[in-house]
C-alpha cells in the first residue's frame, strides 16, 4: 500500500493496509486447536437438540414437515464449526456423517412420537418395544425417498459449513507451516 491517496479509492479507516506478520507458527496453533471430541460432542448436541425440536414443533402444530431435516444440516454444520475449530477433511466428513445419522434418527424418535401419540402411551414405551420385524415396515412405510433427499442435502449443507472460516493471514499462516514441514521432508 502506498501513501499516496488514489481518486479512485475511498479513505481507509480500519488499518494501515500493511499485511500482519504471518508465520509457521500461528499456523500450528491453528492445527492444535482443532478437537474432533468437541465436534463429536457438539454435533451429537445438535442432533438431540434437533430431535426434540422437530418432535415439540410437530406435536404443536399437527403436521410433519420432512424439509425441516436441512434445518438440522445447518445445526450440525456450525455445532461441528464451532466447537471443532477443524482446517481438514476430518469436520466435513464428521458433520455430514451426523447429519445423515440424524436425520434417520430424527425420523425414528419422530414416528415412535406419532406412535405413542395415537396409542396413548411415551415415546420411550414405544422405542423400547422395537423389533427386528419393526425396521422393514419403518423403512417401507415412513422413510420415504424425500427424507432421503433432505437427508443428503442436509449433510451437503453440514459438510459445507463445518470448516472454520479462515482469514488471509490464518490462511498464509498454514501454508507457510505446510511449506516449511515440506521443506524438511
Amino acid at each position: 500500500m502506498t501513501d499516496s491517496p488514489n481518486v479512485l479509492r475511498l479513505r481507509k479507516k480500519h488499518g494501515s493496509g500493511t499485511p500482519r506478520g504471518a508465520t509457521a507458527a500461528d499456523g500450528e496453533r491453528l492445527l492444535a486447536a482443532q478437537s474432533l471430541r468437541n465436534a463429536i460432542i457438539a454435533g451429537l448436541a445438535a442432533v438431540v437438540i434437533f430431535c426434540v425440536f422437530w418432535v415439540a414443533l410437530t406435536a404443536l402444530i399437527d403436521r410433519v414437515f420432512p424439509w425441516i431435516t436441512v434445518l438440522l444440516g445447518a445445526m450440525v454444520g456450525f455445532a461441528v464449526q464451532r466447537a471443532g475449530r477443524g482446517i481438514d477433511w476430518r469436520y466435513p466428513l464428521l458433520a455430514a456423517t451426523l447429519a445423515v445419522v440424524g436425520a434417520v434418527l430424527a425420523n425414528i424418535v419422530l414416528a415412535a412420537a406419532t406412535t405413542a401419540d395415537i396409542f396413548d402411551t411415551s415415546t420411550l414405551h414405544i422405542l423400547q418395544a422395537v423389533t427386528s420385524m419393526t425396521w422393514p415396515v419403518f423403512f417401507d412405510e415412513v422413510m420415504t425417498a424425500a427424507d432421503g433427499f433432505y437427508a443428503v442435502v442436509a449433510a451437503a449443507l453440514a459438510a459445507f459449513l463445518a470448516n472454520r472460516r479462515l482469514s488471509r493471514s490464518q490462511y498464509y499462516a498454514l501454508r507457510l507451516m505446510r511449506a516449511e514441514s515440506d521443506r524438511h521432508h
